[in-house]
């Protein structure tokens, strides 16, 4: 038989609403998941999940559904609740009546593994969801071998920020380090470190992706930090024609990814 829960007031239901503030997934190393796409790439990439929960008269969409099967194929618990508890739990206008809990993904610099030649992303001091997200959805289709995220401002693993990634957070290994760990780590592995930064007397065109490279992105409102604006790092700049000094740091990413991305497909026809 079926669990259910019916009260808002459930231990279990207070417990995962929780979840949605920082110091709660802090505590308990524990992430809130919502929506159907988010959980099935969080499922196809082997993340831990704790438990779950659905409600019937409030799951709509394909994703959603088949988010719920993949979910009890796995054998992860899932609770059916009432509209009145999964209120509690729900992400609002843009949930699809179905959410997980899950283990917070910790992958270290040391344990991770790319190719020979890989194509690494860094991203320094990024603070809203909204850029994180859209970075990663870039990272992932462009084929970055692995991301970064360089002295976080926020918590990558929040519900608004795999939100705004649609699960890409899951898809690629994903390493949170210090800047200077990060660059040491970089350096040690033979990665050529490239720096956007309008500083740069090198547009973005005119460097080489070919070999093994890290792209380093900084915030928008104070760019890169230091460390990152001397030797071995090379500065790279995308033009700006008009009056605007600065793009959003996720559609530079986009550019400098797909620029990498076009050297790489480009040398492998030669």
């Amino acid at each position: 038989m079926t669990e259910r829960i019916d009260s808002a007031q459930n231990p279990r239901i207070k417990a995962t609403a929780r979840l949605r503030e920082r110091r709660a997934r802090k505590q308990t190393n524990q992430i809130l998941i919502d929506g159907g796409r988010e959980i099935l790439r969080a499922i196809e990439s082997g993340v831990e999940f704790v438990e779950a929960y659905s409600c019937e008269s409030l799951l709509h969409g394909a994703d959603a559904r088949a988010a719920l099967g993949a979910l009890q194929r796995a054998d992860v618990r899932v609770t059916e609740t009432s509209e009145a508890a999964y209120a509690k739990i729900g992400f609002g206008e843009r949930d699809e009546g179905v959410v997980a809990v899950a283990r917070r993904p910790a992958l270290s610099l040391d344990a991770l593994r790319t190719p020979s030649r890989p194509l690494i992303a860094v991203i320094e001091g990024v603070e809203k969801p909204g850029n994180l997200g859209a970075i990663l959805r870039s990272a992932d289709a462009a084929g970055i071998d692995a991301i970064i995220v360089a002295d976080a401002r926020g918590d990558i693993y929040g519900p608004n920020a795999i939100r705004a990634s649609l699960g890409a957070i899951f898809t690629r290994p994903v390493v949170e380090a210090t800047s200077a760990a990060t660059l040491d780590w970089l350096v040690r592995s033979g990665v050529t470190v490239l720096v956007a930064t309008p500083e740069a007397e090198r547009l973005y065109t005119e460097v080489s992706y070919s070999d093994p490279v890290a792209i380093v992105l900084g915030a928008e409102a104070s760019g890169v930090s230091d460390i990152w604006l001397t030797s071995p790092c090379v500065g790279v700049k995308l033009p700006m024609r008009g009056r605007v000094d600065s793009l959003n740091v996720s559609t530079a990413a986009a550019v400098l990814f797909y620029e990498a991305l076009r050297q790489r497909e480009s040398a492998s026809r030669v």
